[in-house]
């Protein structure tokens, strides 16, 4: 016996994940052969009410998860556009976050070998090598760089001891 093309619609038509917690997975499997028309048409109804319900909460579910739209009324086109802009920001911010991680982690070395420089004096053992600060920790950094997203200014280079 085939299936009929209410049959294959149903499946198709019923995009769910087969979550548990939204009963869509148990009636997607419900054999409706013996079913008559008006039934089928009625299960395949309930299915697609429960498909949009299901896509309506999870539009909703984004629209809250997006700072900008959170306790706003939203259509889904801006919930769509509104999110990917978001997601441009944070990777903005995670790649500026990133430049400032790396900066400090510059500084945390060349402050070390500043420390390991001095402890080195000051046993006597003559460090030779012993750096300016100016050579230690250079002034190369952009004043881009020292930009936070949210543009406020912030000094990032650290204080240096001098010896």
């Amino acid at each position: 016996m085939s299936m009929s093309d209410d049959d294959r619609d149903i499946d198709i038509e019923s995009d769910d994940d087969g979550d548990s917690d939204t009963g869509l997975g148990s009636s997607r499997h419900t054999n409706t052969a013996n079913f008559t028309q008006a039934e089928k048409r009625a299960h395949h109804n309930a299915l697609e009410r429960r498909r949009r319900d299901h896509i309506k909460e999870s539009f909703t579910n984004l629209r809250e998860a997006v700072p900008t739209l959170k306790g706003e009324k939203a259509s889904r086109a801006q919930i769509l556009k509104r999110t990917t802009e978001c997601i441009q920001t944070m990777r903005k911010k995670i790649n500026d976050n990133q430049k400032d991680i790396d900066e400090i982690k510059k500084q945390n070395i060349q402050l070390d070998q500043q420390i390991r420089a001095m402890e080195g004096a000051m046993n006597g053992d003559g460090y030779a090598d012993l750096q300016s600060e100016d050579d230690v920790c250079s002034d190369d950094v952009e004043d881009e760089d020292l930009e936070l997203p949210d543009s406020s200014r912030r000094n990032k280079k650290m204080k240096t001891f001098h010896a």
